[in-house]
């Protein structure tokens, strides 16, 4: 049997993704959030929902751009870290003694050492209540080349992400190929 736990924002398990922004002074700020996700394949779409309240949300405003860097493993607690603190205070990337890297394509600056990057241009912006919907065009992925599998697309076990459902969690087990799995019930 199932318990109703009320009407709530409760996607779990939830990625985490790193939002970021240039902000009025050109300065690099990143945030975490989980609030992320494809939502269009042509053109390829992104979309980042904000307080308006918080830093980036201005930075992304301003500048109709900003970018997701995916965390390996190996970053779980500047990615933590950066959803604790807010960018109008601190230096977050200097404090986790990481690298921001200027897009070639956007306006934004993205984490040099994290396995992924999406670098986007703002082609919607949406209010819904308590948050604003930023629906990106992803103009360009980047994956780190060694975590490449044999086909050219990354490899999951390799890139080493997690995601947050009641802490943090890793993520990697393969449990079958997409697309052809489900054929064994036709």
């Amino acid at each position: 049997m199932k318990k109703s736990l009320g009407a709530q924002a409760m996607p779990l398990p939830a990625p985490v993704w790193v939002v970021g922004t240039y902000d009025a002074a050109g300065r690099p700020n990143v945030m975490t959030a989980a609030w992320v996700g494809i939502c269009c394949s042509q053109p390829p779409c992104v979309a980042v929902s904000l307080r308006k309240s918080r830093y980036s949300y201005d930075n992304i405003v301003a500048r109709q751009a900003f970018t997701i860097s995916v965390p390996s493993e190996k970053y779980v607690k500047a990615a933590d870290y950066w959803g604790i603190v807010s960018g109008r205070k601190v230096d977050k990337l200097a404090k986790a003694g990481l690298t921001a890297v200027a897009s070639d394509l956007v306006d934004a600056p993205y984490v040099q050492e994290f396995p992924v990057v999406m670098e986007c241009k703002v082609l919607q912006t949406v209010e819904i209540g308590s948050h604003v919907q930023f629906i990106g065009e992803i103009m360009d992925i980047k994956v780190e080349e060694s975590l490449l599998g044999p086909a050219g697309s990354p490899d999951v076990e390799k890139l080493g992400l997690f995601v947050f459902a009641d802490g943090y969690r890793a993520v990697g087990r393969y449990l079958g190929k997409a697309f052809s799995i489900g054929k064994e019930l036709v």
